[in-house]
């Protein structure tokens, strides 16, 4: 099970369909009031994060799955776009485990959806 936390309608639309393809169990979800509930009752094996969405505020959320003992251990992957160096920093800082460009995220995407 793979929990995204991504409100982009193209990039939600690119797994899904990948996902399909590769039989991978994706549950997206749009709420970051939601988020933390979602990935203890999801228990996800990773949670892929745009880290570009002030909505779902997701270095916030990686530092609360981080420090949360239960789910501390829960493999982290956030995209964002390559030249936004101060949020990478962030994300790095916060604990994700990998950061990606959108453009290798997309291009790696089928791999991350069968190694998750």
């Amino acid at each position: 099970m793979i929990v995204c936390a991504i409100d982009d309608l193209i990039f939600s639309i690119r797994i899904s369909t990948a996902a399909k393809s590769l039989n991978a169990e994706v549950y997206f979800e749009r709420s970051g009031d939601r988020l933390m509930d979602t990935i203890r009752e999801k228990r996800p094996s990773l949670v892929i994060f745009d880290l570009n969405s002030a909505r779902l505020r997701p270095l916030e959320a990686i530092v609360s799955l981080k420090n949360d003992p239960e789910l501390s251990a829960t493999r982290t992957l956030g995209y964002v776009s390559h030249v936004d160096t101060t949020t990478i920093e962030a994300a790095r800082a916060a604990g994700v485990d990998q950061v990606l460009a959108r453009s290798a995220f997309v291009s790696q995407l089928g791999e991350i959806l069968t190694s998750a």
